[in-house]
């Protein structure tokens, strides 16, 4: 895949200002005119994680920037398998997952941004967060009930914007973000309800994927319409230059995978890695080095 054809796919899906953004728009099962071929995807996805693995390489070495890749879906949509193999080439030392369930005692003991804000990436460091702050906008929305437990003064739990007042925040947050260095990047895989219930089959039928189950995600898929306009909220209240979303058809997972991966690597090229440059004095240092080490 030559550069003009990344950028088109990067394009294709990326959305940076949500005024008039429609989910319905995009659909699932598109894989912007490449053949489906599983083979012919897993060559350019592996060509696609050789290109990150360099990338990272500078990423490190630069040590200035930190990038935050943010991956929200619905469930089955395929999150844990994007991750384990669009970043399967990479340095460990240098990039964290962090996957957030429902939170903690001491969690709710904090405002809802804390437990994230405390796994944000280092300077130099690629920080892959599985669900995010996005939960408190999303299934906050569906589910407000869940408020209840988060220990908010009355006057705050009773207010009518709440949710919106919360977008407004991570809104702000993330453009603070962007001006620290911070590269962020927001996947939302976005899977078919057709393909959802056919991989919960396959994880009820199939004994090895028994384990993904789980018999609450039926009962939250009675919920389909209200979720999908939460995240159509959601990215229309935050999609921004500095914080772009990428809605990613997700019915293929290989192709999903791949766009990803693209997305990502594109956006880490526009940043100008390079290793860092020696001044006068440390190129001096070095060639002393090299003739102590020739002489010995």
């Amino acid at each position: 895949m030559d550069a003009k054809q990344r950028r088109k796919l990067v394009k294709r899906y990326r959305v940076e200002d949500g005024g008039d953004f429609r989910l319905k728009r995009y659909a699932t099962d598109d894989t912007a005119g490449l053949d489906a071929d599983k083979q012919e995807i897993a060559a350019l996805l592996h060509e696609g994680v050789e290109r990150l693995s360099d990338i990272q390489d500078r990423l490190y070495a630069q040590d200035r920037w930190s990038v935050l890749c943010i991956f929200q879906a619905m469930d089955a949509a395929g999150k844990d398998g994007a991750i384990k193999h669009v970043f399967s080439g990479l340095n460990p030392q240098g990039c964290h997952v962090t996957s957030f369930k429902a939170p903690s005692t001491l969690e709710l003991d904090h405002d809802f941004l804390w437990r994230h804000v405390v796994n944000l990436p280092a300077r130099g460091m690629i920080g892959i967060h599985n669900r995010s702050w996005y939960e408190e906008v999303l299934i906050a929305r569906v589910h407000p009930e869940i408020l209840d437990k988060q220990k908010l003064p009355q006057e705050l739990r009773a207010r009518k914007r709440l949710i919106d007042e919360r977008l407004e925040d991570i809104a702000a947050f993330e453009r603070y973000l962007a001006r620290q260095g911070v590269l962020i990047l927001k996947f939302f895989l976005h899977v078919g309800k057709d393909e959802q219930r056919r991989r919960f089959l396959a994880r009820i039928e199939e004994p090895e994927k028994n384990w993904k189950f789980n018999a609450g995600d039926v009962a939250e898929r009675r919920r389909w319409d209200d979720y999908q306009e939460a995240y159509e909220a959601a990215i229309r209240a935050t999609a921004a230059p500095h914080a772009p979303w990428h809605v990613i058809p997700a019915d293929s997972k290989g192709f999903a995978r791949l766009a990803v991966s693209v997305a990502l690597s594109e956006a880490l090229e526009g940043l100008d890695l390079h290793y860092p440059r020696l001044d006068e004095a440390e190129r001096a240092a070095l060639e002393e080095a090299r003739k102590g080490l020739a002489e010995e």
